[in-house]
């Protein structure tokens, strides 16, 4: 089996990043598993297994990809994208959906250069593009059974989809075993300032809430800090701008509730690091939260600041933020990156078994 690791950040993860390193070190557990990589930079980050040196994916080499994999001879290929190059395969493949943000907000991510960004909005404005580069695929992987209803509603693909879900990096033991020391009003919000996040809506909240704080974890562009200030008061925000691990995790063992207004996401991966440290979350009315989050998660309706602060006030008193701390810690143990790459090994058995 081949993992493709070409999305692993050479520096700090993004989400695609953090998925393929979860799941190919369970992977490596239960399967042989040798990886691909595109800079020798991100074996770094990789269990210690063969690797192979091959194109980067925003190559202009990416669509003929499979003429450089198939000269390892793999029973079958997992990639944590669906856009990895198929002309020429003679292998399985496995390819990742992780979302459809991007149909209903087409704002791409800031990073990617002009001419992808623009590419990227052309792709998003039908369907029938998603359906090509999926349907090259043999078996499809998703996050949640939110996605994968979206999947099935748009009718995005002919082929097979399971459900891999994302999970949280397992607690350091120091972390886990020390007591937590909770201060009132400190709220944690973790994740990038695109407009569908609609981090707006927190920082009008946090105005109406005394004696609190929002932490703002990520890196944040100056125009968004500035509107983010003017809304909420700069003695009621504390700018990170980008957190380390082991900062980010003081701040949440510290936090009456880590706090998302989103919109719209493809799953919630810092709900599940909150509440595997016993944090509270409470977070926007929108079906993959209350899939993430199960009856652990405060729901409040996108867009509601005044919501938002009456949750918040609910968690003031420690027998309720007591109850929702525990309900949070039993929430977080049903993901785990082991459980995922056990789901993920027995797709790519059967995606192996049929092609033999």
């Amino acid at each position: 089996m081949i993992v493709d690791c070409r999305y692993v950040r050479v520096g700090r993860h993004d989400g695609i990043s953090r998925y393929t390193v979860g799941l190919v070190t369970g992977l490596a557990r239960l399967l042989p598993v040798e990886l691909l990589v595109s800079d020798e930079r991100q074996v770094a980050h990789l269990p210690d297994l063969p690797w192979h040196l091959v194109s980067a994916p925003t190559s202009w080499r990416e669509p003929f990809v499979a003429r450089q994999v198939r000269r390892l001879r793999p029973d079958v290929v997992f990639s944590p994208m669906q856009t990895m190059g198929t002309w020429g395969r003679d292998y399985g493949l496995v390819l990742t959906l992780h979302d459809l943000i991007y149909y209903r907000h087409r704002t791409p991510p800031r990073d990617l250069p002009v001419t992808i960004r623009a590419l990227w909005r052309v792709f998003h404005l039908a369907w029938w593009p998603q359906r090509v580069l999926l349907d090259r695929a043999d078996h499809v992987v998703t996050v949640s059974r939110t996605t994968q209803a979206l999947m099935a509603r748009h009718r995005l693909t002919r082929r097979p989809v399971t459900v891999v879900p994302n999970a949280a990096d397992p607690v350091p033991p120091t972390a886990a075993s020390s007591p937590r020391e909770r201060r009132p009003g400190v709220l944690v919000y973790m994740g990038s300032f695109m407009p569908y996040k609609d981090v707006e809506t927190l920082a009008r909240a946090v105005a109406l809430l005394p004696g609190h704080v929002l932490h703002l974890m990520s890196r944040i562009p100056p125009a968004d800090r500035e509107r983010l200030t003017a809304l909420a008061g700069a003695e009621r925000l504390v700018v990170h701008d980008g957190a380390t691990d082991e900062e980010y995790r003081r701040v949440l063992r510290e936090a009456t509730a880590l706090v998302s207004a989103s919109r719209d996401e493809g799953f919630g991966i810092p709900l599940l690091e909150a509440m595997a440290l016993g944090t509270p979350v409470v977070v926007s009315d929108i079906p993959v939260f209350r899939e993430v989050g199960g009856d652990a998660g405060v729901y409040v309706a996108a867009g509601d600041a005044e919501g938002f602060a009456a949750a918040l006030r609910g968690l003031a008193d420690d027998a309720p933020w007591q109850r929702r701390s525990t309900a949070a810690r039993a929430q977080a143990d049903r993901y785990g990156w082991d459980a995922s790459a056990e789901v993920l090994a027995g797709v790519l058995r059967r995606v192996a078994d049929a092609r033999r």
